[in-house]
């Protein structure tokens, strides 16, 4: 089965205070949907059409499991404190076998 993983790029961060406590709430969210960080707003080259922005990558056993920990309860939580604190792109792709 393919992996799962959340690539978010941070296009601005408006209010780090609440990108703090997301954060605080997002972490364990994360952990307990079974997801490993992979990259997490380390050093970043861009190309291209690239932007040089914090980006988090994330990987899970599956596209589906980074769906619903996304989806479930805890993460959504977390994601409430978000709320106009940042603009970023988030999304989930699938990983090659």
């Amino acid at each position: 089965m393919a992996k799962g993983y959340w690539v978010s790029c941070y296009r601005a961060i408006k209010d780090p205070d609440a990108l703090g406590e997301y954060a605080k709430l997002a972490g364990p969210a994360i952990a307990a949907g079974g997801g490993k960080f992979l990259a997490r707003g380390g050093r970043v080259a861009a190309f291209e059409a690239g932007v040089n922005e914090r980006t988090v990558v994330v990987e899970f056993e599956s596209f589906e499991q980074a769906l619903a920990t996304h989806d479930g309860e805890a993460y959504q939580a977390a994601l409430a404190k978000l709320e106009g604190a940042v603009e970023r792109d988030l999304r989930v792709v699938e990983g090659i076998d």
